[in-house]
Protein backbone atom coordinates (compact mmCIF):
# COMPACT_ATOMS: atom_id res chain seq x y z
CA UNK A 1 0.00 0.00 0.00
CA UNK A 2 0.82 3.80 -0.52
CA UNK A 3 1.50 4.96 2.74
CA UNK A 4 0.44 8.70 1.33
CA UNK A 5 -2.77 7.29 0.35
CA UNK A 6 -3.27 5.82 3.53
CA UNK A 7 -2.70 8.63 5.48
CA UNK A 8 -5.06 10.91 3.00
CA UNK A 9 -7.35 7.94 3.94
CA UNK A 10 -6.98 9.17 7.67
CA UNK A 11 -7.20 12.66 7.24
CA UNK A 12 -10.43 13.07 4.28
CA UNK A 13 -12.99 11.12 3.68
CA UNK A 14 -12.40 7.53 2.06
CA UNK A 15 -14.92 7.90 -0.46
CA UNK A 16 -12.42 10.39 -2.00
CA UNK A 17 -9.58 8.92 -1.94
CA UNK A 18 -10.99 6.08 -3.05
CA UNK A 19 -12.65 7.19 -6.08
CA UNK A 20 -11.33 10.75 -6.92
CA UNK A 21 -7.82 11.61 -8.11
CA UNK A 22 -6.11 15.12 -6.11
CA UNK A 23 -5.31 17.42 -9.07
CA UNK A 24 -4.39 20.49 -7.26
CA UNK A 25 -4.19 21.90 -3.84
CA UNK A 26 -3.51 25.14 -2.58
CA UNK A 27 -2.51 27.19 0.82
CA UNK A 28 -4.28 30.59 0.42
CA UNK A 29 -3.95 32.07 4.29
CA UNK A 30 -5.68 29.68 6.39
CA UNK A 31 -7.43 28.17 4.32
CA UNK A 32 -6.36 25.12 2.51
CA UNK A 33 -7.95 23.78 -0.73
CA UNK A 34 -7.91 20.71 -2.52
CA UNK A 35 -8.99 20.01 -5.93
CA UNK A 36 -10.25 16.59 -6.75
CA UNK A 37 -11.62 14.89 -9.81
CA UNK A 38 -13.63 11.31 -10.51
CA UNK A 39 -11.24 9.12 -11.52
CA UNK A 40 -11.90 7.37 -15.16
CA UNK A 41 -12.77 4.20 -13.80
CA UNK A 42 -16.54 3.19 -15.12
CA UNK A 43 -18.41 2.61 -12.48
CA UNK A 44 -19.68 -0.75 -11.43
CA UNK A 45 -23.43 -0.13 -11.41
CA UNK A 46 -23.20 0.81 -15.86
CA UNK A 47 -20.50 -2.06 -16.08
CA UNK A 48 -22.81 -4.08 -18.78
CA UNK A 49 -23.58 -1.51 -21.15
CA UNK A 50 -21.09 0.34 -22.81
CA UNK A 51 -20.45 4.06 -20.87
CA UNK A 52 -17.49 6.41 -22.03
CA UNK A 53 -16.48 9.35 -19.93
CA UNK A 54 -18.10 12.64 -21.31
CA UNK A 55 -16.66 15.15 -19.40
CA UNK A 56 -17.61 16.46 -15.97
CA UNK A 57 -20.47 18.59 -14.17
CA UNK A 58 -20.14 21.86 -12.52
CA UNK A 59 -17.55 21.63 -9.73
CA UNK A 60 -18.45 21.88 -6.31
CA UNK A 61 -17.04 23.30 -3.51
CA UNK A 62 -17.72 21.78 0.29
CA UNK A 63 -16.27 22.66 3.77
CA UNK A 64 -14.37 19.95 5.49
CA UNK A 65 -12.77 19.22 8.88
CA UNK A 66 -10.13 22.04 9.72
CA UNK A 67 -6.85 20.30 9.49
CA UNK A 68 -3.67 21.97 11.92
CA UNK A 69 -5.89 25.09 12.18
CA UNK A 70 -6.50 25.41 8.54
CA UNK A 71 -9.78 25.09 6.76
CA UNK A 72 -10.39 22.88 4.63
CA UNK A 73 -12.37 23.05 1.22
CA UNK A 74 -13.09 20.48 -1.15
CA UNK A 75 -14.07 21.39 -4.96
CA UNK A 76 -15.05 18.27 -6.36
CA UNK A 77 -15.71 17.59 -10.25
CA UNK A 78 -17.74 14.71 -10.70
CA UNK A 79 -17.88 12.91 -14.30
CA UNK A 80 -20.30 12.72 -16.60
CA UNK A 81 -20.91 9.21 -18.44
CA UNK A 82 -22.66 8.68 -21.93
CA UNK A 83 -24.17 4.81 -22.83
CA UNK A 84 -23.39 4.54 -25.82
CA UNK A 85 -26.43 2.21 -26.35
CA UNK A 86 -28.95 4.74 -25.55
CA UNK A 87 -27.40 7.48 -25.77
CA UNK A 88 -28.31 8.62 -22.37
CA UNK A 89 -25.59 10.69 -20.12
CA UNK A 90 -25.60 8.87 -16.56
CA UNK A 91 -24.01 9.76 -13.19
CA UNK A 92 -22.82 8.19 -9.94
CA UNK A 93 -25.29 8.70 -6.99
CA UNK A 94 -22.98 10.75 -4.83
CA UNK A 95 -23.77 11.14 -1.16
CA UNK A 96 -21.10 13.93 -0.65
CA UNK A 97 -22.63 16.73 0.58
CA UNK A 98 -25.17 16.66 4.37
CA UNK A 99 -28.51 17.90 3.29
CA UNK A 100 -29.16 21.57 3.62
CA UNK A 101 -25.36 22.19 3.96
CA UNK A 102 -22.02 23.04 2.17
CA UNK A 103 -20.39 20.21 4.47
CA UNK A 104 -19.18 16.86 4.08
CA UNK A 105 -21.46 14.24 5.87
CA UNK A 106 -18.76 13.32 8.01
CA UNK A 107 -18.10 17.35 9.23
CA UNK A 108 -21.98 17.70 9.73
CA UNK A 109 -22.22 14.59 11.86
CA UNK A 110 -18.88 15.85 14.41
CA UNK A 111 -21.05 19.20 14.29
CA UNK A 112 -24.33 18.03 14.99
CA UNK A 113 -22.76 15.78 17.62
CA UNK A 114 -20.85 18.68 18.68
CA UNK A 115 -23.94 20.71 19.30
CA UNK A 116 -25.57 18.04 21.31
CA UNK A 117 -23.01 18.37 24.49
Amino acid sequence: MDPYIDLLKVLLPELLITHFDIVKHEIKQDVLHLNFEEKVAIPQEFSSGLVISHGFHKEITIQDFPIRGKKVYLHIKRRRWLDKKTKAAVQRDWNLVAQGTRMTVEFAAFLKALNHY
